[in-house]
């Protein structure tokens, strides 16, 4: 059974609650459009499209890693890193003042299953 869809589904679930809770500032400033210059709003704008902006790759990378017949080690620490990285990430870019360490460590884990997913799929094809 392949384990990658249950961590787009555990990502699925993130995003929609990430989303719900730019709705809900966006409701609170009664801002319809753009971010009323409301910092909040902003950095939960920025939160829920940098998770759209890194997730369906990193998710793709992982699977081809899975369909490649990797081992379900890697594909299952790949899949907790990605969780990990983005809850670290949308937790530091989310508190005012700004956590940096948690937006770091976030950002670093995603790029790192990124990298690691993409060479682990370059060294299958080369076999």
């Amino acid at each position: 059974m392949p384990i990658t869809p249950l961590y787009a589904a555990i990502l699925g679930l993130v995003f929609i609650a990430l989303s719900l809770r730019t709705i809900r500032l966006r409701r609170r400033y009664h801002v319809a459009i753009g971010d009323g210059r409301k910092e909040l709003l902003q950095r939960a704008m920025r939160v829920n499209a940098n998770f759209a902006e890194y997730v369906p790759l990193s998710l793709l990378l992982i699977y081809f890693v899975e369909l490649h017949d990797g081992p379900r080690l890697h594909v299952n620490a790949l899949g907790i890193a990605l969780i990990c990285g983005r809850l670290l990430h949308a937790w530091g870019v989310s508190r005012m003042p700004e956590n940096f360490r948690y937006r770091t460590v976030g950002m670093g884990l995603t790029f790192g299953v990124m990298l690691i997913a993409s060479i682990l799929i370059l060294l299958y094809q080369l076999e």
